[in-house]
């Protein structure tokens, strides 16, 4: 018998939506932080982007819902949403700071003409082994890969 996967309706969509918004004030709670409508909506910007959105393009579309966000809020609202573990900073070339919703483990490639961020995986990089005086001396937390080159787009 064939096993078939079930594809993802508008309805999943939104119910999976839901319950990380769910989520995400249940771990502001018990961070002891208050769940205010400005932060339900940077997280909800962030999850439902797949641009990998910086501060600034987060600022631009949380003001256009609530005209009295201040950058800065965003910028502390982001660092808080990174520290929980509800987003990643993707690693960069030093340019500005992107968010991604996305825990799950993947890796990143970067334009550097266009500036886009897109998703891979690649299990190579995920079971990479450190060197071993690396692993010897510190206690490693994360691996992180980031590709830069040029898109198809930009090519």
């Amino acid at each position: 018998m064939k096993k078939t996967q079930a594809r993802k309706t508008d309805t999943d969509k939104i119910s999976n939506a839901d319950g990380a918004i769910e989520n995400f004030k249940a771990v502001c709670r018990r961070a002891g932080l208050r769940v205010t409508l400005q932060r339900v909506a940077v997280y909800e910007h962030i999850l439902g982007s797949k641009e990998h959105p910086s501060a600034t393009m987060v600022f631009e579309q949380v003001r256009k819902k609530y005209p009295e966000v201040s950058l800065d809020t965003v910028n502390r609202t982001l660092a808080t949403i990174t520290e929980l573990g509800l987003a990643n900073m993707v690693p960069g070339d030093g340019r500005a700071k992107r968010f991604d919703a996305d825990v799950a483990h993947h890796q990143h490639f970067c334009c550097v003409r266009c500036g886009k961020i897109y998703d891979f995986e690649c299990a190579e990089f995920e079971n990479m082994k450190l060197p071993r005086h690396i692993r010897e001396k510190f206690k490693v937390l994360t691996k992180t890969v980031f590709v830069q080159g040029i898109c198809d787009k930009c090519r």
